[in-house]
């Protein structure tokens, strides 16, 4: 093979080469993000209608979990016992023992019954009471929604609260 057909067939190879790289390389990306992984499948499927139980003042409450990754983060965080203080008389609020994901959805209203996420001060708040005033910036992130009985929050001052994975 004389040197000119030698440096045309490595151009050649290293051109195919290259190119079957590539397009390997793209398929792996495309089916990585097409698929979710097992870990995120599983994660999803954990927190996918988990139910939660809030006990105050020997009542127990159940609360639906919100499907995002705060909500996921949060489970993680239980049991919990916190001491929870009252804010606007509308909401009770207690501080987390450690930040949590901030990628769930953020919002500035809140309905009653709301169990949401205050990521300035890394908090869980519960809303008691419906004062049409809007959460200021950033906003809280959706933890769970409790189905009723919300009204035992409506106590001047602190209480206690205990939260769990329902059974």
């Amino acid at each position: 093979m004389n040197p000119s057909t030698f440096a045309s067939f490595i151009r050649r190879t290293f051109v195919v080469g290259a190119f079957m790289l590539a397009m390997s390389l793209g398929a792996i990306g495309t089916s990585k993000a097409e698929t979710p992984s097992s870990s995120e499948r599983a994660s999803s499927e954990t927190t996918h209608n988990m139910k939660i139980n809030i006990t105050i003042s020997g009542k127990t409450l159940t609360a639906i979990l919100a499907d995002n990754p705060t909500a996921r983060d949060f489970v993680s965080l239980l049991p919990l016992k916190l001491s929870m203080n009252d804010l606007f008389g509308r909401e009770k609020y207690g501080d987390l023992p450690r930040a949590i994901s901030e990628k769930g959805p953020r919002m500035n209203k809140y309905q009653v019954g709301d169990m949401a996420y205050w990521s300035p001060d890394h908090q869980v708040a519960i809303y008691y009471r419906q004062d049409n005033e809007q959460i200021p910036s950033p906003g809280v992130i959706p933890i769970a929604k409790i189905d009723s009985g919300t009204e035992v929050f409506n106590v001047r001052g602190s209480v206690n609260v205990t939260i769990e994975r329902a059974e």
